[in-house]
């Protein structure tokens, strides 16, 4: 008789290195409730606009307020979509967050929206200091 028994390894079955799993990937983000899903787009979203405005270290470095626009805008159409099946628990610190971003957008901008017109106002309405 040989040593040599049935392996249990399932090295055969799984993709080479560097190369994703996606069955495993589908069904971890299964497993991710929605409400999770939804807060961490949007602190993605709150932490690139913030970039983008220049509030990071270095931040003129990277100000590029086009883009800003369009992270904050995204993130307005996220927040308010998103705000009634989330809980209120969830929704207010990201509403909190998104006007924060607003009126940074508006101070530094050299010739500010008026009111109603900034980056994702047509979502979540005219926003005042």
């Amino acid at each position: 008789m040989s040593d040599a028994t049935p392996s249990n390894d399932s090295s055969a079955d799984t993709p080479g290195e560097g190369t994703p799993d996606f069955d495993t990937m589908t069904r971890d983000i299964a497993d991710v409730p929605a409400v999770e899903v939804i807060t961490t787009v949007a602190v993605h979203l709150m932490s690139a606009a913030a970039v983008n405005l220049g509030l990071a270290e270095e931040g003129e470095q990277h100000k590029d307020l086009d883009e800003a626009r369009k992270l904050i805008t995204a993130l307005a159409g996220l927040v308010t979509a998103s705000a009634t099946e989330v809980s209120n628990f969830h929704a207010a610190p990201l509403r909190d967050g998104l006007k924060s971003l607003q009126l940074a957008f508006r101070e530094a901008s050299v010739v500010p929206d008026e009111p109603g017109q900034g980056p994702g106002e047509k979502f979540t309405g005219p926003v005042y200091g």
